[in-house]
């Protein structure tokens, strides 16, 4: 067991966060919880979290525990949570459209301060401008065909200008009709033509299928 990047630990090919002392023996997802040196440490299925699956296929992600995240389609909390026992000092917006999934975040949330959850819609960040600063990490998944476009929009209005964003693209809502490396493909010109810099491409196989992660910055 080690810490591969300060507050995520690897043993072979398994992720681990810290569980915060405030949550001691909760789980959020039915994970594993093991002791080591002193810490509760859950276990990150990077069969649930795209960004456990691209930290192991070796995105070169950087999150520091006083930075700020906006996280658009927080879904029920699953990457959240774990992005939350990271952020011992920072905050996570979490950013979700949907009411009935929304309830299940705020269930996660009530443990963990650090999470603003917010029900709105990613293609519309002005309307959650009067809760979100700006950031220092922007983490997308969010399967629309307008993905890259929203992407774009909420980096223009919150990133800082030494941050930097990853995109979670699932080929299939870009272009059922497209190869998924044209879908990427595809992407990657809109982020480019938009002035964003390509810093990293990331497969997420075996984890997920027809996936990929874009690592961007200004």
């Amino acid at each position: 067991m080690k810490e591969i990047i300060k507050g995520i630990f690897k043993d072979k090919n398994k992720l681990f966060t810290q569980n915060p002392k405030n949550c001691k023996g909760l789980k959020i997802y039915n994970e594993k919880l093991i002791k080591f040196k002193g810490k509760e440490l859950r276990s990150w299925n990077p069969y649930r979290s795209k960004l456990a699956a691209g930290i192991l296929n070796g995105i070169s992600v950087e999150i520091k525990p006083n930075m700020n995240i906006l996280y658009l389609g927080a879904a029920t909390g699953t990457t959240v949570s774990h992005i939350s026992d990271i952020l011992t000092e920072g905050v996570i917006y979490a950013v979700e459209n949907s009411p009935i999934v929304t309830k299940k975040l705020l269930d996660v949330s009530e443990n963990r301060k650090n999470i603003i959850t917010i029900l709105n819609d990613a293609n519309h960040p002005d309307k959650y401008s009067f809760i979100t600063q700006k950031v220092d990490i922007i983490y997308q998944d969010i399967s629309q065909r307008n993905q890259a476009e929203i992407f774009i929009k909420n980096i223009k209005k919150y990133l800082t200008e030494n941050g930097y964003a990853i995109i979670m693209v699932k080929a299939r809502s870009i272009d059922v009709s497209l190869k998924p490396k044209d879908a990427y493909k595809k992407v990657v010109n809109e982020l480019k033509e938009n002035k964003l810099k390509i810093l990293q491409t990331i497969d997420l196989k075996p984890y997920e299928k027809d996936h990929m992660g874009i690592l961007v910055n200004f």
